[in-house]
C-alpha cells in the first residue's frame, strides 16, 4: 500500500466563518475538506448556541507548505478578531496524490 505523509489542519470556528474559511481554504491550495458541528468550553468559556450560534469544526488534508498557508492567513485574518483556533497533525494518507 502507498502511503503519503500529509497535514490534516482542523480549524475550530465560529459558524459565521464557513463560507469565508472554505472560500481562503480553498484559494491556500486545499482540494477538499469535511465540515462538522463543534461545541465545547475553552477560554473564553462556553458559548450559548441560542446567543452566539454553534461552532463548526473544517478539517482539511494538505501538503505541509499549504498547511502553512493556512495558519499563516489565519493568525493574520481570524484569531485577533474571532474564536478560532486551529491545529494541524502528520497524517499518512492511502489514495494520497487526490490531496497534492
Amino acid at each position: 500500500m502507498n502511503l503519503v505523509p500529509l497535514k490534516l489542519v482542523t480549524i475550530v470556528a465560529e459558524s459565521i466563518l464557513e463560507k469565508k474559511l472554505v472560500e481562503e481554504i480553498k484559494r491556500l491550495g486545499a482540494k477538499g475538506y469535511t465540515i462538522v458541528p463543534a461545541r465545547g468550553e475553552g477560554s473564553r468559556g462556553m458559548r450559548s448556541l441560542d446567543w452566539e450560534g454553534q461552532n463548526i469544526r473544517l478539517e482539511t488534508i494538505v501538503p505541509e507548505e499549504v498547511a502553512l498557508r493556512i495558519l499563516a492567513r489565519l493568525q493574520e485574518a481570524y484569531f485577533p478578531h474571532y474564536a478560532v483556533i486551529a491545529y494541524v497533525e502528520n497524517v499518512w494518507v492511502a489514495r494520497g496524490e487526490k490531496y497534492v
